[in-house]
């Protein structure tokens, strides 16, 4: 596994439209491998392939039970994800990127979603998401699009040193 470069606000690669995966070798297994190895080293809790500069539909995201902070994180590695259903409440969260440090922002997203794609060895997913979860799949799906949650943020402000490491 090898660490990527992760790219940052204004490069241009963020904002383009990344492709469907249609080939599963061990080249993007590698690619897979690196973007959670990248994630983790960042630390963050998702990581969508345009932010290593690659511009393909492929989301990692390791997060942990919202109710049981003992459980260990469990993750995820979709690719080409779709957002099939959106539903429950629209409710404000605090949201960081990677590829924007030092900048959080109080963004809107549903609070429930269900998210359908494909492993890394191509087989079919589906997943009903609730919480912070759903709310970072959002974020991270948002990435294969072009949108940054400074696009969406009703509010964005640079917190303190403390809080950043928090996001």
């Amino acid at each position: 596994m090898t660490l990527r470069e992760i790219i940052t606000v204004p490069d241009e690669v963020l904002r383009k439209k990344a492709h469907k995966v249609k080939v599963f070798d061990d080249n993007l297994r590698t690619l897979i491998d690196d973007m959670v190895e990248t994630m983790r080293d960042a630390p963050g809790v998702g990581l969508a392939a345009p932010q290593i500069g690659v511009l393909e539909q492929i989301v990692v995201i390791e997060f942990g039970d919202e109710e049981d902070e003992e459980a260990p994180a469990k993750l995820y590695t979709v690719v080409n994800p779709e957002i099939t259903r959106m539903y429950g409440d629209r409710v404000m969260g605090v949201e960081g990127c990677l590829s924007i440090p030092g900048i959080v922002g109080d963004v809107e997203r549903s609070t429930s979603i269900v998210v359908k794609g494909q492993t890394r060895n191509g087989q079919n997913v589906k997943y009903k998401l609730n919480g912070w979860i759903a709310r970072i799949f959002q974020h991270e799906v948002d990435h294969l699009t072009g949108v940054l949650f400074t696009d969406l943020a009703e509010s964005i402000w640079q917190p303190a040193e403390d809080y950043v490491d928090n996001v």
